[in-house]
């Protein structure tokens, strides 16, 4: 069975953990270069990660969005203590912040599947799962990714691929302040709406439990074994 290796950050800056995720991304490509040439044996290559994270309120813009849909002036940014950042991932423009699990994995599709779309289909499938997991009938819509309670978006995913190699990842609303929402035009959507676990169940949700059933959907889809190190031992892992 595979191995995914995976490292909890808790609180971290934006560009100080996608500055993180590419260091990661170069050393998965840099391994599976050297393995294809047959300079290095499959087993002695970095397995894939998965990073879990909680970001300071941030708003991220991917390439093909649009601007206009940040609805605050850098003024207001600061008077609600947000920044804003650019991103190199696909979609529009979407919200991170406390109370939401962020999720970075970052995988050579190589060794699963070459399809980008089926990957994001992955990703929706785990976090439809996970609210079943708290009652909740959660799905897809035609032609938007992510996740959906209704026409409430529950989860936003947005990814980068190089090489198959994966960046960037999903937003899960567990307990967030969903005020900070209301300030953009989340994924460039007009007409749809943003809820959380917390909303759905009228009080907050205990994080480490819906971070225990993502971790247990993403082994049983992915088919991988889940092996938690801390983020010490993957820099050195990177470092070799």
């Amino acid at each position: 069975m595979k191995k995914v290796l995976h490292v909890d950050l808790g609180k971290i800056d934006y560009q100080a953990c996608w500055d993180l995720q590419k260091q990661i991304q170069a050393k998965i490509m840099q391994e599976k270069r050297a393995f294809q040439k047959g300079l290095m044996q499959n087993e002695d290559r970095l397995p894939d990660v998965l990073l879990f994270v909680e970001h300071p309120h941030v708003y991220t813009l991917g390439k093909s969005g649009s601007e206009s849909n940040l609805l605050a002036n850098e003024a207001f940014l600061k008077q609600i203590e947000a920044t804003y950042v650019p991103i190199d991932r696909g979609g529009d423009i979407t919200y991170h912040g406390p109370g939401q699990l962020v999720g970075y994995p970052i995988l050579d599709l190589d060794r699963y599947f070459t399809d980008l779309h089926k990957y994001l289909r992955y990703l929706e499938e785990i976090m439809i799962q996970v609210c079943a997991d708290y009652g909740f009938d959660a799905g897809r819509k035609e032609s938007l990714t992510g996740t959906w309670v209704g026409e409430e978006k529950i989860c936003a995913m947005g990814v980068k691929c190089s090489r198959w190699v994966t960046l960037h990842g999903f937003a899960l609303n567990m307990n967030p302040n969903l005020e900070y929402f209301n300030y953009i035009v989340p994924c460039g959507i007009t007409d749809k709406g943003v809820t959380s676990l917390e909303k759905l169940s009228g009080k907050k949700v205990n994080e480490q439990d819906v971070k225990e059933k993502v971790l247990t959907h993403f082994s049983r889809l992915f088919e991988v074994e889940i092996e938690q190190i801390t983020l010490q031992d993957l820099l050195s892992r990177i470092q070799e």
